[in-house]
């Protein structure tokens, strides 16, 4: 290893102040790994290095050090509507992160040995019908679209460094796409959204980080579904959320008041259906600490 601590490896972060950074962050250093920051404003402190990923700068010398880096950078999909000018933000966020990491590391004399490297399960697009394992194709649509193109990026890391894609469902978290969900729901806006019947692909922040960190030791490589082992409808989610919360669930909204209200985004991240399966997870022993929604929910809300 090229950066090894005494006590485990040396890990660079990109986008480590989100939510699931914060928590990977947390859970590598309990388990005695050294983790460096890559941040976008002036440094404050003596884990933390400067880049710019939209100008391609990265100080090269940090790829030597590195034993892994992970890859979390990228514009946030719950920020709407999603105009032309945003969805050309939203993929060259992650395009060009991921061009500026890997560009590094193929200049590194010696690359990290291990790049995991943010992606979603929006890549197997609309799916009511199928089980959608690591060896599912494509599917179609702009989120399809952005992740096979990120997701292109990160496979051009130098041969000798192990490239794990994390495609992410619906973090249960504080944060990220639950977010507005909590937010409508403590406002008794809590609602049914469409049919409710459509399978929303989830994960408790906890066992979204865990897994990364899993993964960091790991020998699995390519395309792994970070989902939560028993799927769940968005009105389990939903409806769940609003008694957590104490709040009413009498609300519903059709289909084609969120097509119309929210186009793209309403369609492809509210009423899409996908039964992912974490499979690789599962096959590589990751012990799940929520093994339905509604466990992670109670931890998060209650």
């Amino acid at each position: 290893m090229t950066g090894q601590n005494e006590t485990g490896l040396t890990v660079l972060i990109a986008g480590a102040s989100g939510s699931i950074g914060t928590e990977v962050t947390r859970q590598a250093k309990a388990q005695g790994h050294e983790v460096l920051k890559l941040v976008r404003r002036p440094t404050t402190k003596p884990d933390e290095f400067t880049w710019s990923p939209s100008a391609g700068i990265i100080d090269y010398n940090l790829l030597d050090r590195a034993d892994a880096v992970i890859n979390l950078s990228g514009a946030s999909l719950t920020k709407l509507p999603w105009t032309s000018a945003y969805k050309h933000e939203i993929l060259e966020s992650r395009v060009t992160a991921t061009r500026t990491l890997v560009d590094a590391m193929q200049h590194a004399e010696h690359p990290p040995a291990t790049f995991l490297s943010g992606s979603a399960v929006g890549i197997y697009g609309d799916r009511p019908l199928d089980i959608l394992t690591e060896d599912s194709p494509r599917g179609e649509g702009f989120l399809a679209d952005v992740v096979a193109e990120w997701e292109d990026e990160a496979k051009a890391a130098p041969d000798a460094t192990r490239v794990v894609l994390l495609r992410t469902g619906i973090v249960i978290a504080p944060g990220g796409a639950m977010k507005p969900l909590l937010a409508l729901t403590k406002a008794f806006l809590g609602s049914r959204l469409g049919t409710g019947t459509q399978i929303w692909p989830w994960i408790s922040l906890h066992d979204e980080a865990a897994a990364i960190v899993h993964l960091l030791t790991s020998d699995v490589s390519g395309p792994v579904n970070l989902t939560g082992p028993v799927a769940a409808t968005s009105d389990r989610i939903t409806a769940r959320t609003a008694a957590d919360l104490g709040r009413p669930y009498k609300l519903a909204v059709p289909e084609f008041a969120i097509r119309t209200l929210l186009g793209d985004a309403g369609q492809e991240m509210l009423l899409s259906s996908q039964k992912v399966t974490p499979q690789r997870l599962i096959d590589d022993g990751f012990d799940f600490r929520f093994d339905t929604v509604e466990d992670a929910l109670d931890d998060l809300i209650k």
